[in-house]
């Protein structure tokens, strides 16, 4: 396999004079140029990425913080952060935290050891003031959960908007008993759907049932069925209930067949995502959608605008009602 030696002696010009036009370097003439890259391509030579990275403290790796690979919602997500990232010649290295402070502080040692050029953390259970603290020497993006106070650039949606349409639309198809099948509060996502929730209610004059508001112990099917089971126990029974995730309310789904009540007759559903699971369900999942691609290409060059030393700003995106048979 041919070396950089090898190049410049084909050539007949130095080392250096070869790496200045691998770096694409102005203080090479044309005529040099074109001997080094004739040279380059006889002698099939593929220059060391990792040694030019090292010389430039670089490593044109992006980190992509999760607590779970277990969620769907992050799919397309890390497709779109993928696709934007290698288009623009980077790589991205999918780092699953389960919530663990040791394997966070691993992925922020990386950043700080020049072994990756940026982060962008999609985790709701990252330690904001670490984050923060990394943030002021390092590019770092937020992705669909943020820091409300804090000084990161973010993209994501309006959470308490999307789900105030959600409940307006059940309202004015007929419903006022709805429910609330919600995530821990300790997420801000969970707390801004909670309020569009309870926005619509008072904008239509309907009182807030607090024994219609559950809040699942886990983001998952299990915890969608479970809730449900409980709402499922009350005399005064909700004709609605809205879930903060698809994965939550195809739980609530299940557990609404299991009692053998009816989708949408006896009780509507809505979620909120919008992942390729919603159109497998029977009944189809009526959802919010979220542009997660979209998301995903948008926190990817934010990120490189970062790391290139460029100005960025959060970005807010629509988001869709998508009318299915569950309503």
């Amino acid at each position: 396999m041919a070396n950089i030696h090898d190049v410049a002696r084909k050539a007949q010009v130095s080392v250096a004079t070869v790496s200045r036009v691998l770096n694409k370097s102005s203080a090479v003439s044309f005529t040099t140029k074109i001997k080094v890259e004739q040279a380059i391509t006889e002698l099939n030579y593929e220059p060391s990425t990792l040694g030019r990275n090292l010389r430039k403290l670089e490593s044109r790796l992006l980190l992509v913080m999760i607590p779970s690979i277990s969620n769907p919602f992050y799919t397309d997500v890390i497709k779109g952060i993928e696709d934007t990232a290698i288009n623009l010649d980077y790589n991205i290295l999918l780092c699953q935290t389960n919530s663990n402070p040791k394997r966070e502080s691993i992925y922020f040692n990386l950043i700080k050891n020049h072994l990756a050029d940026g982060i962008i953390s999609m985790d709701p259970t990252v330690n904001k003031k670490n984050l923060m603290d990394l943030a002021e020497n390092h590019p770092i993006i937020q992705c669909s959960e943020y820091d409300i106070d804090g000084s990161i650039a973010y993209t994501t949606i309006n959470n308490e908007l999307a789900a105030y349409h959600a409940i307006r639309y059940l309202i004015k198809i007929g419903h006022t008993k709805i429910a609330l099948l919600n995530s821990d509060e300790k997420f801000l996502y969970a707390r801004e759907r909670r309020q569009g929730y309870e926005r619509a209610l008072r904008e239509f004059g309907i009182e807030l049932n607090q024994s219609w508001m559950y809040n699942a112990e886990s983001l998952g099917f299990e915890g969608g069925q479970q809730a449900m089971r409980q709402l499922l126990t009350h005399s005064n029974r909700p004709t609605a209930v809205f879930a903060v995730s698809d994965i939550l309310a195809i739980g609530a789904l299940n557990e609404i067949h299991a009692s053998g009540l009816h989708i949408p007759n006896d009780i509507a559903l809505v979620g909120f995502d919008n992942i390729s699971f919603s159109t497998m369900t029977h009944p189809t999942l009526t959802t919010i959608s979220q542009p997660m691609f979209k998301m995903g290409c948008m926190a990817a060059n934010m990120i490189i605008n970062k790391i290139q030393g460029k100005k960025v700003e959060s970005i807010i995106l629509d988001h869709d009602l998508v009318i299915r048979e569950s309503t």
